[in-house]
């Protein structure tokens, strides 16, 4: 198959439908967990898990604390990859990009529809930062707590979402005898390209 132009929503619609799949597979734990590799000035790449919370052709989005090594890292260097593997599947699709925060709004209404613990925690944890010992998390949730007794959490202003605006996402389908199905789908100019990658 040679390199063609292809409609600029196909590849995201690819994406939902092997993402509709995933979350229906009751042996699938966790279908929104993706690996996000972040590189910062030091050029040493890193690498954890995250979770898509939403995503549409304008990229991929989850959240965080803004002072998380994740987050450093993203303001040193905002390319980043991302990578989901469905094992049971036999699929894998990776996607290539540019960070870019999500706006006020988006990242408050996700803020105030997570569970109020989750909340809480958001505001406790010192992300990614050394820990003494285990009950000064504890207390600083109690303290939170206390602040936002009977009245609304306010999203914390160190956290909020991500949106990775693809280059490019390429879906890896298992093949037997490890000829595998690969399709990159590359953009260029606004325009998205197709083509099929030896295995």
């Amino acid at each position: 198959m040679s390199e063609k132009i292809v409609d600029f929503n196909e590849p995201f619609k690819k994406f939902h439908e092997w993402f509709e799949i995933a979350k229906k597979n009751k042996d699938i734990i966790e279908p929104t967990a993706m690996s996000i590799a972040t590189v910062g000035k030091d050029l040493k790449p890193s690498l954890r898990m995250v979770l898509l919370k939403s995503f549409n052709e304008n990229g991929f989005c989850f959240y965080t604390n803004l002072t998380s090594r994740k987050s450093r890292e993203i303001i040193e260097n905002s390319h980043v990859a991302l990578c989901f593997y469905w094992a049971i599947l036999g699929r894998q699709v990776r996607i290539e990009g540019k960070v870019i925060v999500v706006d006020q709004k988006e990242a408050d209404n996700y803020f105030h529809s997570r569970p109020r613990d989750s909340q809480i925690g958001a505001w406790a944890s010192k992300q990614s930062q050394i820990m003494d010992n285990w009950q000064d998390l504890e207390d600083r949730i109690l303290d939170i707590n206390k602040q936002f007794e009977n009245q609304e959490i306010p999203r914390p202003p160190f956290w909020s979402g991500y949106r990775v605006v693809a280059d490019n996402i390429e879906f890896w389908e298992e093949g037997k005898y490890r000829i595998h199905n690969r399709l990159l789908y590359k953009k260029q100019n606004n325009k998205w390209l197709l083509n099929k990658l030896y295995p």
